[in-house]
């Protein structure tokens, strides 16, 4: 059984979204599937179709303008949020500390955080993105963690650009993930892999051993496109 989480970003309507869990419900399938929406989205029937949320405050409540806590999208009945997404990195300027406190947020309001990390093309290029990958994954797991967390690992430089890492690279990177969490104390944690996943590459993608699914972005908008990622793996 696999996870496989579709990242809608900011797109989306209530009809998109009730049209793709209308199209999910019966298909054959024992993945585990998530779907993260625009909060707008939230707070809807989704069936046997998890919901969660694209970001977090770090922050519980107070005057934070344009914020959303993390116990308010539990209130709408989603059960995740992507935390530390490459886009929230690049536009917004967070850092491994921040998603930290992101992620402890989402845990204490009962929510599972998928929490993603990976390299630029400079580090790539640089020759350190091990190094990144691993100080991601010690710096933004909260300390003395439950196993109630996700990692999704995004080699940034692949994310919207139509490039997949090879199945060297991405067997590399989630074993590195896998070892760094088990160091940390941390086993069975499902680790995603995420960056241009589409109908065409996901199977191969998730038979690479640690990769447990796949965070999916353009992909998961549209349910012809969705759909065949979820039924080609068992």
């Amino acid at each position: 059984m696999k996870i496989i989480a579709g990242n809608w970003k900011m797109n989306g309507t209530r009809t998109a979204l009730s049209e793709m869990i209308n199209a999910l419900q019966n298909i054959d399938t024992q993945n585990t599937i998530i779907l993260c929406v625009p909060y707008t989205l939230l707070n809807i029937d989704s069936g046997r179709i998890a919901l969660g949320a694209q970001d977090t405050s770090t922050h519980d409540h107070g005057a934070y303008t344009g914020e959303v806590s993390a116990q308010m999208i539990a209130e709408t009945g989603a059960k995740y949020v992507i935390v530390g997404h490459s886009e929230r990195r690049q536009y917004h300027g967070e850092t491994n500390n921040i998603v930290q406190q992101k992620a402890a947020a989402a845990m204490t309001a009962g929510l599972i955080p998928i929490i993603c990390i990976g390299e630029t093309m400079d580090e790539k290029q640089s020759g350190i993105a091990m190094q990144v990958i691993e100080s991601g994954v010690r710096e933004c797991v909260p300390p003395n963690t439950n196993k109630n967390i996700i990692i999704a690992y995004e080699p940034r430089w692949a994310i919207g650009a139509g490039i997949t890492p090879t199945d060297d690279e991405i067997a590399a990177a989630h074993k590195l993930i896998a070892d760094t969490l088990s160091n940390m104390g941390l086993t069975n944690i499902p680790i995603l892999y995420g960056a241009s996943v589409k109908a065409t590459n996901a199977a191969q993608i998730m038979s690479i051993p640690n990769v447990d699914g796949v965070l999916v972005g353009g992909a998961s908008l549209k349910p012809d496109d969705f759909i065949p990622i979820i039924t080609n793996v068992k």
